[in-house]
């Protein structure tokens, strides 16, 4: 019981270092959070601050979910008799929980999808490939990154689901109700930019810029 516990304070520990947050200080003097949509996250980034500050924090956010992952993979080979699939599953969840309400900065965060894609990435990599296509496609097609945000959450338990890309990278398991649970939280976080589509109000970015 020790170590799942071990894991998930480890993993939303660096779910807290909101990079976005410490990018914008350092490149624009600010708190990304008190501009744009007041979220902290990349797309954020990218309008407040911009394309480099943007690309850096999209790289970080993604390696958090990535580190946290191995440190579960780690703790695993160390204490064999846990649960590996649990003990990534504890780590990927209690990551993207930090990322969302950073300990370290007022709990106010950002909405977990790039950390989310270092998961898949590691976690089953064809999934996750499949799920960054099929993201990056509604995205283009609707000018909506949450559009392809929500819709890529939808799919990786219908791919999870359909037994895409087993055996798993990391450890093998079963990974149906922990896909579900992300997809949940990951649309949860969205509820205000789904509230916003359905009502043709949703901020759309431009390829032009």
């Amino acid at each position: 019981m020790a170590v799942y516990i071990i894991i998930a304070i480890i993993a939303y520990a660096i779910g807290s270092i909101n990079f976005s947050v410490i990018f914008s200080k350092k490149f624009a003097g600010f708190d990304v959070r008190q501009k744009g949509s007041g979220n902290a996250g990349t797309t954020n980034m990218l309008r407040s601050v911009g394309k480099k500050a943007a690309a850096i924090t999209l790289v970080c956010d993604i390696l958090k979910g990535i580190v946290a992952i191995f440190i579960a993979y780690i703790l695993h080979r160390i204490v064999q008799k846990a649960d590996g699939a649990l003990l990534v599953q504890i780590a990927a969840l209690a990551v993207v929980i930090g990322h969302t309400f950073p300990v370290f900065f007022g709990f106010k965060g950002g909405k977990g999808v790039a950390t989310s894609l270092g998961i898949l990435l590691l976690i089953n990599w064809k999934i996750g490939l499949i799920c960054l296509i099929f993201a990056l496609i509604i995205m283009a097609a609707t000018r909506m990154v949450s559009a392809g945000s929500v819709t890529a959450a939808i799919l990786y338990p219908v791919l999870v689901l359909c037994n895409v890309g087993t055996p798993y990278f990391i450890v093998e398991g079963n990974y149906i109700v922990f896909s579900v649970l992300l997809a949940l939280f990951i649309i949860f976080n969205h509820r205000t930019n789904i509230k916003r589509i359905l009502e043709g109000k949703e901020n759309k970015i431009s390829f032009s810029k």
